[in-house]
């Protein structure tokens, strides 16, 4: 494809910028996340280049991932919790959280059973 062995950092940047790509990193990325409808993909502290050429820009991301679940949990649930348990928004979200949207046992578990 290209003649890159051998070649200097320099002289690459010279091919690719007569080729109309530019190559640019990126500082002060803390954190890239990918998310999905159930989990999300967690890069933190990655190393980002942004690579640009014929008008569309693409992102190359390198560094340790975390793979974090998400439970959608729906409102009607909570807010079963909540009467049921006595409780705000917030703590029947949380005890469902936990229970991974077990209702029974968010219940149980907030009125201390």
């Amino acid at each position: 494809m290209f003649p890159m062995k051998g070649m200097s950092p320099k002289q690459m940047q010279k091919m690719m910028k007569q080729l109309g790509i530019k190559m640019e990193e990126l500082e002060g990325v803390k954190e890239v996340i990918i998310r999905f409808e159930n989990k999300e993909i967690v890069i933190k502290e990655p190393a980002v280049t942004m690579i640009a050429a014929m008008g569309e820009k693409s992102y190359q991301v390198v560094g340790k991932e975390e793979v974090r679940e998400i439970l959608n949990i729906p409102e009607e649930d909570i807010k079963l919790v909540m009467e049921q348990a006595n409780v705000d928004y917030e703590t029947a979200r949380k005890a469902l959280e936990e229970t991974k949207g077990d209702l029974a046992e968010a219940i149980l578990k907030l009125q201390g059973a």
